[in-house]
Order: structure tokens, then sequence, then C-alpha cells
């Protein structure tokens, strides 16, 4: 299966002058762990995610002056829709997270994440390797 049959295509996109809470709100209320954040005047297409909140809030930082701005991660991992999800998890597992932005050129198209992922192999009756 591919990328582009797994993702969510219901993208939470903020900017990056939201506050933290107002991130964390909007995220809550989506029920998602990322947000991605689009700054036209920045380095382009990044994403915040449950980790960075909880980042910042372990570090005092009040999140009703933070802006997300701060805490963007910006070296992101981009997927293509035409990876497979086996593709997916392998980048995942390389890079300690557990979210792809999924992009067509510069056009972001959803987004996928581990649970995705194990959705699909559940469905498909995937079993423990030994």
């Amino acid at each position: 299966m591919h990328v582009r049959d797994a993702m969510s295509k219901a993208v939470l996109l903020v900017g990056p002058e939201h506050t933290l809470r107002q991130t964390a709100q909007l995220m809550a209320a989506r029920r998602v762990g990322s947000a991605v954040v689009v700054d036209p005047d920045g380095a382009g297409i990044g994403i915040i995610t449950e980790r960075d909140m909880l980042n910042a809030l372990g570090a005092g930082l009040d999140p009703d002056v933070e802006r997300t701005s701060g805490h963007i991660t910006w070296d992101v991992v981009y997927a293509g829709p035409a990876w497979t999800v086996e593709e997916a998890a392998a980048a995942m597992v390389r890079g300690g997270f557990r979210h792809l932005v999924v992009l067509d050129g510069d056009e972001v198209l959803g987004i996928i994440s581990v649970r995705d992922i194990l959705r699909v192999w559940s469905a498909k009756g995937a079993t423990a390797v030994a």
C-alpha cells in the first residue's frame, strides 16, 4: 500500500504566530498529534508535534506567550505519495519521529502517522515476526 492511500488528508495548518496554547487547542479539537506550520516568510513548511509542546511546557515556558515559530521542526523528512507504508515506517524509525508530512512538489497532500501505518497493517492482518 502507498502513503497516499494511508495518509490523513485533513491536515491541520497553523501559522508561526499562533501561541502554543492556540496550536494545542486546535490539535486537541481535531484529535491530531501534529500540525503543519506554513511560514511564507520563513523556511517554508515545518511541523509542530505533541513532543514539541511537551518540551516547551517541561521547560516552564508560558503557552500563552510562546509562539509556534519558536518550536517548529524545520528539518522535516517529507514523504512522497508514492512511497510505500513500509518506506514511511522505515523513515520514521530512522529519524525517531511519528509523523511525516506528505508532499507533492511544494503542495502538502497530507500527513501519515504511526497510527495510520498501524491501522493499515492491522487491517491487512500483519503478524509479529520472530
